[in-house]
């Protein structure tokens, strides 16, 4: 095994470990679960620190979001591309709040210049259903993009817990009853 490759192996185990155990995580609690020697984890990182950083990086990147994105199906129905963006979009967000909670990071992320390739994506997968929508489908994408962060953040989503179809739902139609015209 090269390098590289043990360096992404111990990064692929080390990410579900971070968010279990976040900065308390152990050298031996990662060599154990990668089935190696500590040694072999200070040779391939240097230090722990240097590997949780790494760890980390990896899975704040955006790219695993952007093809799971872009691998939505699409000749799904309108609802169905919509529930499956909101629920891509609220497992992301999640999951960076969780990392960056147990690690005891405040603020945001780092930030990344390649966001509007996420709403580039979804526009993309919405296109063909413009017509049924009353907003451009980047701006759809947008706007996904913070309800789905809103509905991660535990002060927002925990004290009244909703799901991805009751946040779709709302997403769809919004708060006020439709008006019916009376014959």
């Amino acid at each position: 095994m090269s390098v590289e490759q043990r360096q992404d192996m111990i990064i692929g185990v080390v990410i579900p470990l971070i968010l279990e155990h976040g900065k308390d995580l152990t050298s031996k609690q990662i060599a154990e679960a990668c089935g190696i020697a500590e040694g072999t984890i200070f040779r391939a990182f240097g230090d722990k620190d240097t590997l949780i950083n790494k760890a980390v990086e990896r899975y704040l990147d955006p790219l695993a979001l952007r093809t799971s994105l872009g691998s939505i199906d699409p000749d799904l129905s309108l609802d169905d591309k919509l529930r499956a963006i909101m629920g891509l979009l609220r497992d992301r967000f999640s999951g960076v709040i969780r990392m960056m909670s147990v690690l005891g990071r405040q603020g945001p992320p780092p930030r990344r210049e390649e966001r509007h390739e996420f709403a580039t994506i979804v526009g993309e997968l919405l296109g063909p259903h413009t017509a049924e929508l009353r907003i451009a489908p980047e701006q759809v994408a947008q706007f996904a993009r913070v309800l789905a962060f809103a509905s991660a953040i535990p002060a927002f989503g925990d004290s009244i817990p909703f799901t991805t179809d009751e946040l779709l739902d709302l997403f769809k139609h919004g708060v006020v009853q439709p008006t019916t015209k009376e014959g």
